[in-house]
């Protein structure tokens, strides 16, 4: 899992099939202080997230086919799966 920020979203005329009726969005991983780490990159969205929001985002392959119930074929590496409410230091 990778903890990100939401910076915004994605709109594309022509697209996978796959893609059909997902939410697109651009996603910037960060730190557990909110700090950008790493580049941004695309994830499709499962939790009706938006720009702002910190998010968890599950970037395997097999896991999205499963929680997608699509077949072995699924061209949708990272996947939104959870919106953050806070993170704790211990």
């Amino acid at each position: 899992m990778t903890l990100a920020k939401v910076c915004g979203s994605v709109v594309a005329t022509a697209h996978h099939p796959s893609f059909d009726g997902r939410k697109l969005l651009i996603v910037q991983p960060v730190d557990a202080g909110g700090a950008s780490v790493g580049d941004s990159f695309l994830a499709v969205d499962m939790v009706q997230a938006g720009p702002g929001d910190t998010v968890l985002v599950n970037r395997e392959g097999n896991g999205n086919r499963q929680l997608l119930g699509m077949g072995p074929i699924v061209p949708i590496r990272s996947l939104i799966v959870g919106i953050v409410d806070k993170v704790a230091h211990e």
